[in-house]
Order: structure tokens, then sequence, then C-alpha cells
């Protein structure tokens, strides 16, 4: 009898443990760093989120980073009209967390433009060095007339982990 009651507290005393730990793992937020969470997930995706920002003439803006191999990165970015619009752009910047400065860099950019319509994208493969977390920052501006409606997406960072 002794055994199964020493057994059975031993039993609750694991468990409490366990579920203390989950608890206090699950109410530990990612770090976020410039509006981006610091995430260990393999893609992230953004999306322009203020009516105001985007004005008349511009939809939404969107923007994506995902792994694509050991030193790489995808990202993507979209940008979208309510119709067709004289201009469109987007610029897309790949950027790298500093954790000595706590900040984003940038290492890598692109612009694209479409004239005469309501939608474009562009997307890159990218080297980066492993090791460190990255994210895409995308600038959305379209119009029929300067100066044109404007708004930005951004992902949360992933991280690239190093060579094994």
């Amino acid at each position: 009898m002794r055994k199964r009651i020493l057994s059975m507290l031993c039993s609750i005393a694991i468990l409490c443990t366990m579920l203390a730990g989950t608890a206090s793992a699950q109410e530990a937020e990612p770090k976020m760093v410039d509006g981006s969470y610091l995430t260990h997930e393999d893609r992230s995706s953004g999306t322009s989120v203020s009516d105001l920002d985007r004005g008349t003439d511009l939809m939404v803006g969107d923007c994506t980073i995902s792994k694509a191999g050991f030193t790489r990165v995808y990202a993507y970015a979209s940008t979208t009209a309510n119709e067709t619009v004289n201009y469109m752009q987007t610029i897309v910047y790949v950027e790298q967390y500093d954790e000595e400065a706590d900040a984003w860099g940038q290492v890598y950019a692109w612009m694209e433009e479409a004239f005469n319509d309501y939608y474009m994208s562009t997307d890159a493969a990218v080297v980066v060095e492993p090791g460190y977390y990255y994210r895409v920052r995308a600038i959305h501006i379209g119009g029929d007339e300067y100066p044109y409606d404007e708004t930005a997406s951004v992902t949360n960072g992933i991280y690239v982990p190093p060579l094994p």
C-alpha cells in the first residue's frame, strides 16, 4: 500500500512539474524588434494593415520570407490596387537582425515597377549568412498621379541555423 501511495505522489509531482514548465514556456513571448518577432519558423508573411496608410488607389501589400536551403532565403512581395492604375512600384528589403545593435540591417534590396496594371509581384532567392534572423520588409506604391499612395508590409524574423 505504501508503495502505491509513494508511486502516486511521485507521478503527481512529475505531472505538476511538467505542467508548470509548459505554462512558463507558453507565457514567454518571442522577442520583438521593430515590429517583427524573432521566430524559429520556416516562413513568415506580412500584410499592410491600415486603411489610412494605403490611400485610395492601393488595396493591399503583402510580403513573405521562407527558408530555401542552408544559406538561402526566398523573398516575395506583391502590391494590389483597387483598380488599374498608371504606376505601381514594390521595393523589397531583406534584413538581418544584429543582436549587438538590437536592430535590423539591410543585406539585400531590389525594386520592381509596373504600368497600367492593378497587380504586381516580385521575388528573389537571396544568399544569406547562416546563424542569423532574417525578415522581409516591403514598400508598396501605386496610383494614377504623383504623389502616389504608399503602404508597407513586414514579416517576422525567421532563423537560419548555422551549417551542420
